[in-house]
């Protein structure tokens, strides 16, 4: 009875600490100053001892993303290893064989705009259990792509996701994430798109207006439609109503062929996944700051943490 007690109490202790934590993270995401010396200190802290010089092409990456948002490269102009880029490759194609029969199934529901991007599928399942040498784990944690992570956050970061996408042709209008929308769950966001196959303007390629991220000079919000989408309201936004902001011509849509690289910051606005032909087939993933307001419990799970060098430990370890 008296470690039931016991039990039940440290329950609700961690409930409170939890939701203390959420609600300081919450307030210190209002401005950069309390998100980074207050909800990340020692993230910082234990960035500037463990920072490294960066190497040509990561500078010209780095201040990509600085200046505009975005950066666009490839696997063998970034990569130490391009090689590693036939491993993922092969991965994804054991994902696309295993997921055959539920990909030709979503192809006859790309128009049901009642169930939530039915013109998506994902490759790896919600809950599926990683070991750290899987390629989707190595490839995330690479040190040339921790060290723009980090390099562009400023402190450690963490990993909090990893999948590949799918995106299939469809004829109904944009809708969700087709539209220009920003992600919201931390005061920077930092995506990594590999694509699998060629991308063109008519295979969803992803649109940014740069300069809109929260180091970008464009601090004017474009105007807002609250939309419903499945059990949720997002705000999304037209073309006519971003281009009062940035012009349609300084907008940088992400075109390439197969092994471009793409480093995005979604807190900037953005669109993608509209593919009117020829499917999309992306690696991704998502490094956000221990302040994030994305569910830990989302996040990519381990069989375990290897002993690595500390900035790639800290990505992975809860």
């Amino acid at each position: 009875m008296a470690n039931s007690l016991i039990n039940i109490a440290q329950r609700k202790a961690a409930g409170a600490r939890h939701i203390a934590r959420k609600e300081f993270y919450r307030v210190c995401r209002k401005t950069d100053f309390t998100w980074r010396y207050l909800a990340n200190l020692n993230p910082w802290l234990e960035y500037r001892k463990l920072r490294q010089p960066l190497t040509a092409i990561q500078q010209r990456v780095l201040n990509s993303l600085i200046q505009d948002g975005i950066a666009i490269t490839s696997v063998d102009e970034f990569l130490e290893n391009p090689s590693l880029y036939q491993d993922l490759f092969d991965a994804v194609t054991e994902r696309e064989n295993l997921k055959a029969h539920e990909i030709q199934l979503a192809r006859k529901k790309t128009a049901e705009e009642a169930e939530t991007k039915s013109y998506l599928v994902n490759l790896i399942d919600r809950g599926h259990l990683f070991h750290p040498e899987d390629i989707f784990i190595r490839f995330a944690v690479l040190p040339e792509i921790t060290a723009i992570i980090n390099g562009y956050f400023g402190m450690l970061t963490k990993l909090f996701y990893c999948n590949v996408w799918h995106n299939l042709p469809m004829t109904g209008a944009a809708r969700e994430s087709q539209l220009w929308h920003r992600d919201p769950e931390d005061r920077y966001i930092l995506k990594l798109f590999v694509y699998m196959t060629h991308v063109d303007e008519h295979s969803g390629a992803t649109c940014y207006a740069p300069g809109t991220h929260p180091r970008g000079n464009v601090k004017r919000k474009p105007e807002q439609t609250l939309c419903k989408e499945g059990d949720a309201y997002n705000y999304r936004t037209g073309d006519e109503q971003m281009a009062k902001v940035v012009s349609r011509e300084k907008w940088i849509t992400a075109i390439g062929p197969k092994r471009t690289m793409l480093f995005l910051d979604t807190r900037g606005y953005h669109k993608g996944g509209l593919v009117r032909r020829n499917d999309r087939i992306l690696y991704n993933c998502m490094y956000n700051s221990i302040a994030t307001a994305y569910p830990k419990s989302a996040r990519p799970k381990l069989s375990h943490v290897p002993k690595l060098a500390r900035s790639i430990e800290f990505l992975l370890a809860d």
